[in-house]
């Protein structure tokens, strides 16, 4: 199984590497600001898609080197290590691995890194080309829609429409979620916090949909921005009560972010 492998992870840092290298102000929202300071940020993001085109052509074109794989495997355990930061240090940031997304680093991102970890490491086994390999196919499929149900970025094609779906068979209010906390107290939290009044005036709906993740919930309503519909996805964490601690983003129908409220003072 090892043998095919170089082909997804190939794959996986090209898709990466792409991301970066069209969106470098995705590095402005990750912990690297805080981790080299704000002028390294955007540098260091660049490098490090370098790093995984390099790495990635290394493993999709003959021939077939130990050396690239052990690469992919330095290169994911520090994926896993600056992801794990940022959920403990800079938890309001975003991943920035492979897209616009304004969701804080979760678990499914680490679970993300981590299993491209595994994959790299089974890589290293690999004793021909990737191309060899028809029989394992399935496999990779598999890990494929692995991959792609643990990538926020690519929410917007298969999860968000099954929401959807589930809001259209039952009233968003119908239940509770994690924590049994009333969807009903959430929104009266939003209501009270400086995040909704930055955006209140752009919004064209009532809750229109809610999830848990981790220690957050998200809640999403309506909205026009610019002309333009748009979504505006309000993010209320569970343990922190504070109406200032509630964060905001109005994305459009692609998934970007088109406006970020960055200070939200109370105001009396």
């Amino acid at each position: 199984m090892g043998t095919a492998q170089p082909l997804l992870i190939g794959l996986i840092l090209l898709w990466s590497a792409y991301a970066k290298f069209r969106s470098p102000d995705q590095a402005d929202r990750t912990a690297l600001p805080r981790l080299l300071g704000e002028p390294q940020a955007r540098p260091a993001y660049l490098a490090v898609a370098t790093l995984e085109t390099l790495i990635a052509l290394a493993l999709l074109l003959p021939p077939v080197w130990a050396i690239e794989a052990f690469a992919a495997v330095a290169l994911s355990v520090g994926f896993v290590a600056f992801l794990t930061y940022s959920k403990v240090v800079v938890p309001e940031a975003s991943c920035g691995c492979a897209g616009k997304s304004a969701k804080p680093v979760g678990t499914r991102a680490i679970a993300r890194a981590s299993l491209l970890l595994a994959t790299s490491i089974a890589a290293t086994f690999a004793s021909a080309g990737w191309w060899t390999a028809g029989r394992w196919l399935p496999v990779l499929v598999v890990e494929a829609a692995v991959f792609a149900m643990l990538s926020a970025e690519l929410d917007r094609y298969w999860l968000l429409p099954l929401r959807r779906f589930r809001v259209r068979l039952s009233h968003p209010y119908a239940g509770t979620a994690s924590g049994n906390t009333p969807l009903a107290a959430t929104q009266r939290r939003v209501l009270l916090s400086p995040a909704y009044r930055a955006v209140d005036g752009l919004l064209r709906s009532d809750i229109h949909d809610y999830w848990d993740e981790d220690d957050w919930r998200f809640v999403s309503y309506a909205a026009r921005y610019d002309g333009r519909r748009a979504t505006a996805v309000f993010a209320v964490p569970h343990e922190d009560s504070t109406p200032e601690s509630i964060q905001v983003a109005v994305v459009d129908d692609a998934g970007l972010t088109v406006y970020r409220p960055t200070v939200l003072a109370t105001t009396g």
